[in-house]
Formats: C-alpha cells, sequence, structure tokens
C-alpha cells in the first residue's frame, strides 16, 4: 500500500504545477531582470484602429516602437523623455516627459510592484495574472495594466490609459532577450534623419 501512495505521489508532483497567480514580488523581480530585449508587437489604438511592429527595449529607461508601414511614425524613449517622431504629419516630434507616463513605470532602474499605493489591482484569469499600475505620487498620469503569463514568467501585453481616459493595448510577441543596440535609442540622430 505504501509503494501505490508513494507511486500516485510520485505520479502528481510529475505533472506541470496548475498556474495561478504570479505574486508582486515575482513580477517586480521578472521586469528588473529584463534588461535588454526586442519583440514583435500589435497596437489596439484608442481609436479602434490597429498597428504593428517592432518593440526594442533597454531598461532602464530606453525603449523603441518602429512601426510597420503604412504607418510612419516612430516613438522613442530615452534620457527621461518620450519622442514622438510622424513623417505624415511632419514638423517637429511631440516630446513628453516619461516620468508623466505610465510606461516609466516598467522603465524605471527599480521597479518595485510591491510599493505603497502603486499597485490599484493584481488578479488572476486562469491563465495570465494582470497587474494595474500607477504612480502613486502622481496617480493623474494615468495607469498601465499589465498582463503576465507563468512558467516562465512572461511579459504577454499591456494596456496604457492616459489622463484623458484613451487606452492602448500593445500586444507583445515572444521577448528575445538579447543586446539591443544602444544606437537604436538615440533621439539626436533619429531627430537629424528626420529632418
Amino acid at each position: 500500500m505504501r509503494f501505490l501512495a508513494l507511486l500516485a505521489t510520485l505520479a502528481l508532483t510529475a505533472f506541470p504545477a496548475v498556474a495561478q497567480q504570479i505574486p508582486l514580488n515575482n513580477l517586480s523581480n521578472y521586469l528588473n531582470q529584463l534588461t535588454s530585449a526586442e519583440s514583435s508587437f500589435t497596437q489596439i489604438n484608442a481609436d479602434g484602429t490597429i498597428s504593428t511592429g517592432t518593440l526594442y527595449l533597454r531598461r532602464p529607461g530606453k525603449v523603441r516602437f518602429e512601426y510597420n508601414p503604412p504607418e510612419q511614425a516612430l516613438v522613442m524613449a530615452n534620457n527621461g523623455a518620450v519622442v514622438v517622431f510622424d513623417k505624415k504629419l511632419g514638423g517637429d516630434p511631440e516630446t513628453y516627459p516619461l516620468n508623466r507616463t505610465p510606461l516609466g513605470l516598467i522603465l524605471a532602474r527599480n521597479v518595485d510592484l510591491s510599493r505603497a499605493n502603486m499597485v490599484t489591482a493584481h488578479g488572476f484569469d486562469g491563465t495570465a495574472t494582470t497587474v494595474t499600475a500607477q504612480d502613486p505620487e502622481n496617480p493623474q498620469y494615468g495607469s498601465i495594466e499589465l498582463k503576465f503569463t507563468g512558467n516562465p514568467v512572461e511579459l504577454r501585453q499591456w494596456i496604457i490609459t492616459d489622463d484623458g481616459g484613451a487606452q492602448t493595448t500593445v500586444v507583445l510577441g515572444a521577448l528575445e532577450r538579447k543586446q539591443v543596440a544602444n544606437r537604436l535609442f538615440n533621439i539626436e540622430l533619429e531627430r537629424m534623419a528626420n529632418q
């Protein structure tokens, strides 16, 4: 009988663990270890239009969204600024302080989702863990809802709700951890190339 009980125990532990909500500390660790990566993405804009492209990430503080045609936009973050280049519109690019956007929360040098009043929701839908976060000192800047899958932990999507209530969803392909060249985040080079 003991042998059968042991076999049953071994059989149960051999199967993968049932998916469950990922703790905030694990998610913070994951984001802090995600230092350089590339991924395809699909973006669902506030007006319902869909864009695709490639995302390049270097934490802390750097991201680049290269949009596929027919889009003619490029969004970059570096040196505390988010810069939006749009060849269709021409003229000077739009510039915003990174710390006034919810994206700044995951590009920070040290992500700590357990910080007081940062996380406003933490849930699990049966397949993915979702975390809604905001700047605790400036909740008026909007929020970001992050979606993660487990085994191993992987960031799959985010939804940014801006200060006006408009939502933009970014669905990531497989995040490939690789060394992304620093030149991809050089805003001045891009500014000169777009003149």
